[in-house]
C-alpha cells in the first residue's frame, strides 16, 4: 500500500480513501492486462507464472469472495469459477490447461464485481466487526491486487516477443549512500498491531532482542556484484553453498538473469528491451544462491528478517571514516520499498557482526 490509514479518518474521508485506491490500483491492472492481445494473455509464459488471464480473473473473485459475498452478504456472482481460480487448488504449472474465462469475459467479470463493490463501499458501516474495521477488507483486497499487479510486471518481464511496456528512466539520484551502519545489540519491536491495513503475517508487534551487526547502507550495487562476476565467483564453489554450486551447475548460472555480455561490459533486458547495465542501481533478478554466494565473497552474509526490518525501522549509527566526521546518520532503505518493481527478484543488502572497536553507538 501507499500509506497508513489514520485512525482517526471519517467514515467519509475512509471511503473516498478506499475508492481512490480502487481505482489507482484497477488502472494499473488494466494497463497491464491491455498492453497484449489475447493469444498472449492466454498464454504461459514462463512455467513458474500463471497467464496473465488467470491472473485478472483471480483478482476478480477474490474481490468477489471477500467483499461481495463476506463483507456485503450478498449472492454470488459467479460461484461456479471459484475453484478454478483458488491458487491452493490450482497450481501454476496446471493453470493454461483449464477452462479459464477469455479475456473479454473476464474483464465483464471484474466489471460486475467492481460495481457491486463500489455500491457496498457506499453503504457498509465501519463497525469493530474484524472484516471491516477502519476498511480492513478493502486493504487487504486492495493490497492483493497490488500483489498480482507485481506478479504481472514478474510475467512481462519473462514473456518475449515485441515490447509492449515502457516507462521514463528513474531521475538521477541527488546524493549516493556509501558504507555500512552498526545496529546497536538491543530488542526492538517487529511487526505491528497498530497499521489498521497490515496483514495476518505483520500482527503483532512483538520484541526481538538482536545482537549488534554492520549493514550495507543501501542495496547491493550492479557495480559490486560485477566485480563479483570478474572475480570468478561463478566458477570458484568456495563461495557457495553445496546446495547453491549443484543449482548453479544444473542449470549454469554465469551472471544475474536477463543480463548478457555486451563487448567489454554487460547490457540487461528490461520488459523486452536491452540496455547497458548501470553499476548504480540494485541489483536484481538474483536467486538466494546466488545472493548468498555474493555475501560470502564479499566476506559477510545475507541479513534475517528481524535483522533487516530493524535496520529498516530507525537510524542506525554511520561506521568508518563517516563516523569520525560526525556525518549525517543514514537510513536504510524502508521494507516497504522492496520488490516494489524488481520483477519477482527482491533487492537485498549484506551484512558482518559487528566490530567489536564499533560497539558503541557514539
Amino acid at each position: 500500500m501507499t500509506g497508513t490509514i489514520n485512525h482517526e479518518l471519517g467514515a467519509e474521508q475512509l471511503r473516498s480513501r478506499i475508492a481512490a485506491e480502487l481505482d489507482r490500483t484497477r488502472a494499473r491492472t488494466t494497463l497491464l492486462t491491455d498492453a497484449v492481445d489475447e493469444t498472449d494473455l492466454m498464454r504461459q509464459h514462463s512455467p513458474i507464472m500463471s497467464p496473465l488471464v488467470w491472473d485478472l480473473a483471480h483478482v476478480g473473485n477474490q474481490e468477489e469472495l471477500w467483499l461481495v459475498r463476506d463483507v456485503g452478504g450478498r449472492p454470488a456472482v459467479r460461484h461456479d469459477i471459484d475453484d478454478l481460480y483458488d491458487a491452493f487448488k490450482q497450481p501454476r504449472k496446471d493453470r493454461p490447461s483449464l477452462p479459464l474465462l477469455p479475456p473479454e469475459e473476464a474483464r465483464a467479470y471484474l466489471a460486475t464485481v467492481r460495481d457491486k463493490v463500489h455500491d457496498l463501499l457506499d453503504r457498509v458501516p465501519f463497525t469493530d466487526r474484524p472484516l471491516v474495521a477502519d476498511g480492513f477488507a478493502f486493504g487487504m483486497i486492495l493490497q492483493h491486487e497490488q500483489q498480482h499487479d507485481e506478479t504481472m510486471l514478474a510475467t512481462h518481464q519473462l514473456r518475449s516477443g515485441p515490447a509492449v511496456l515502457g516507462a521514463p528512466p528513474p531521475p538521477e539520484p541527488r546524493s549516493r549512500v556509501p558504507g555500512e551502519v552498526l545496529v546497536p545489540a538491543g530488542p526492538f519491536t517487529m511487526g505491528t498491531s497498530t497499521d489498521p491495513w497490515a496483514l495476518d503475517n505483520e500482527r503483532p508487534a512483538h520484541t526481538v532482542e538482536l545482537p549488534a551487526y554492520v549493514i550495507d547502507a543501501a542495496p547491493v550495487t550492479n557495480g559490486r556484484y560485477r566485480e563479483f562476476i570478474a572475480d570468478g565467483g561463478y566458477d570458484d564453489p568456495r563461495w557457495w553453498s553445496p546446495a547453491g554450486w549443484r543449482h548453479r551447475t544444473e542449470v549454469e548460472l554465469t551472471a544475474p538473469m536477463h543480463w548478457r555480455r555486451d563487448g567489454d561490459g554487460w547490457a540487461y533486458q528490461r520488459f523486452g528491451r536491452w540496455s547497458p547495465v548501470r553499476d548504480d542501481e540494485p541489483v536484481v533478478h538474483v536467486c538466494y544462491f546466488e545472493s548468498q554466494a555474493y555475501a560470502a565473497w564479499a566476506g559477510r552474509r545475507l541479513p534475517t528478517e528481524a535483522e533487516w526490518e530493524k535496520a529498516a525501522r530507525w537510524t542506525p549509527a554511520p561506521v568508518g571514516p563517516a563516523a569520525t566526521r560526525g556525518a549525517t546518520r543514514t537510513r536504510p532503505s524502508s521494507t516497504r520499498t522492496w520488490g516494489s518493481a524488481t520483477c519477482g527478484r527482491r533487492r537485498w543488502a549484506a551484512i558482518r557482526p559487528a566490530p567489536r572497536r564499533s560497539a558503541c553507538t557514539s
